[in-house]
C-alpha cells in the first residue's frame, strides 16, 4: 500500500494514529508503530519532562519510525520543542496555533512537519508555512475542533482542490470503509483518534473506554465554542455547560465551570460524571475494546475488501 503518506513516514500502510491527549503514550504510540502506522504520542497532556521519557520509552519499544502531536498553545511549547529536538524525534505533528511560528525551525532541524487543520483557508496558510503534509479534520472529531463545523466529507475535496502537498483525512474515520471513502476523495491516508482510545495500549481509563464501546448515535456533542470548541459525550459535566447556556453566559463564566483538569478526571482518571469526555461521534460504531494490531489488521482488510467490490461494481 504505497503511497505519498508511507513514502513520507517510512510506514507500510498510510494510517496515523492520533496524538490525543490523556490517551496517546508510548504504549500506544509504540503499538501503532510496531503494527505498520505512524504512531503519535500527545504532547498536549504532558509536562516537559513527562513527555522526554515516553519518548525515550517509545524509542526503546520501536525501531519503527513514530512522531509527536504538539498542540501549540501551551505556555512551555519552547522547551517542549527542545526536548523532541534533543530525543531526535523526526516527526513532528503541529495542531492549534500558527504553523508559521514553529515549522521553519523544526526543518532546519531535519524535521517532518504536518499540521492539522479544520478549513481550507487554514490548510493554504500551512501549505504556504512549509509544512511536508496537512492533516484536514472535520467536525466529526473529539476533542478541539473546528467554529465552523465542516463535515470531513465537505471537508476533503475542498482542501484538496487548493494544495499540493500531501492530504490526511481525520474526523469521522474508524473502519476500512471509512478510509477508503476519504481516499476517493482525494486524501492519501487518514488520522485515526476515536478507535485506538479504545485499545489495550491506550493510556485512557478503562471506564472511559466502556462508555466509549457503549456509546451510540448522538452521544456526543460539539459545545464551549465561545472557549474553544469540543466534542463532549453528554455526562453530568456536559448537561451542567446546556444549563449555564441557558442564562447566557459569558466566557469567564464558562471558564469557571470548566475549571482545571476535567479533561484528565475524565479521561485519565475516570470520572464519567464530572470529568471532560472527549470522544468523536464515530464513537457509535465502535463496539469493542481490543489490541491496537488487531484494530489495524481489521481497517486494513476491510479497506481492501472494500475497494476490491468497488472495482466489481
Amino acid at each position: 500500500m504505497n503511497n505519498r503518506i508511507t513514502e513520507l513516514f517510512n510506514i507500510q500502510y498510510p494510517i496515523i494514529q492520533a496524538g490525543m491527549i490523556w490517551t496517546s503514550g508510548w504504549r500506544l504510540a509504540s503499538a501503532s508503530s510496531n503494527a505498520g502506522i505512524l504512531g503519535l504520542i500527545g504532547a498536549g497532556s504532558m509536562y516537559p519532562d513527562v513527555l522526554r521519557e515516553h519518548i525515550q520509552k517509545c524509542k526503546a519499544a520501536t525501531d519503527k519510525p513514530f512522531g509527536v502531536n504538539v498542540p501549540m498553545l501551551y505556555p512551555n511549547i519552547k522547551e517542549i520543542m527542545d526536548i523532541i529536538v534533543e530525543e531526535d524525534v523526526k516527526i513532528v505533528f503541529t495542531s492549534a496555533g500558527n504553523p508559521k511560528t514553529w515549522t521553519t525551525w523544526l526543518k532546519e532541524k531535519g524535521i517532518t512537519v504536518v499540521h492539522v487543520v479544520s478549513s481550507v483557508k487554514f490548510a493554504q496558510k500551512a501549505q504556504d508555512a512549509g509544512v511536508d503534509a496537512i492533516v484536514a479534520e472535520g467536525f466529526e472529531a473529539g476533542g478541539h475542533n473546528g467554529r465552523d463545523e465542516t463535515t470531513t466529507l465537505a471537508l476533503i475535496p475542498m482542501v484538496k482542490e487548493q494544495i499540493d502537498i500531501p492530504l490526511i483525512a481525520a474526523g469521522g474515520i474508524a473502519t476500512g470503509k471509512a478510509m477508503l471513502a476519504t481516499m476517493v476523495l482525494g486524501a492519501d491516508g487518514v488520522q485515526i483518534g476515536s478507535r485506538f482510545v479504545t485499545s489495550e495500549e491506550s493510556s485512557a481509563h478503562q471506564k472511559f473506554k466502556q462508555i466509549i464501546v457503549d456509546a451510540e448515535e448522538g452521544a456526543t456533542q460539539l459545545t464551549l465554542k465561545e472557549l474553544a470548541p469540543v466534542r463532549l459525550i453528554k455526562n453530568k459535566f456536559y448537561h451542567e455547560v446546556q444549563e449555564l447556556y441557558k442564562t447566557g453566559p459569558t466566557p469567564e463564566e464558562l471558564k469557571e465551570l470548566l475549571g482545571r483538569a476535567r479533561a484528565k478526571r475524565g479521561m485519565f482518571e475516570g470520572d464519567l460524571d464530572d470529568g471532560e469526555l472527549e470522544i468523536g461521534q464515530i464513537s457509535g460504531l465502535i463496539h469493542d475494546i481490543k489490541p491496537v494490531a488487531d484494530i489495524i489488521i481489521e481497517i486494513v482488510e476491510e479497506f481492501e475488501d472494500s475497494k476490491n467490490f468497488i472495482s466489481k461494481l
